[in-house]
């Protein structure tokens, strides 16, 4: 099914684009214009976030020290309600 609203933003994208010398015009002259690429705002902002995020370390080593040591000493306690808890609130019960 296709949305009639996203159609016609690409028809209007379509009728812009034009070069306004070629429309009805028997000429076969190359048009005057060059391309041109403007990022938005929030274009930018969006490339900014993708760059942080490739930047960032999948596992955050101190937490898994810090985790791992607490384990090896045998102080890392879990609490079981915390537990549940969080399964719970995960699942919006």
């Amino acid at each position: 099914m296709i949305r009639v609203d996203a159609y016609s933003q690409i028809q209007n994208l379509y009728n812009v684009s034009k070069p306004a010398g070629n429309r009805g015009s028997a000429k076969t002259a190359v048009p005057d214009f060059k391309d041109r690429l403007n990022i938005s705002g929030q274009g930018k902002d969006l490339q900014v976030a993708k760059q942080a995020v490739a930047a960032a370390p999948d596992i955050r080593e101190d937490r898994v020290a810090a985790l791992k040591a607490a384990y090896q000493s045998g102080t890392y306690n879990i609490s079981a309600n915390a537990v549940a808890d969080k399964i719970l609130e995960n699942y919006e019960f």
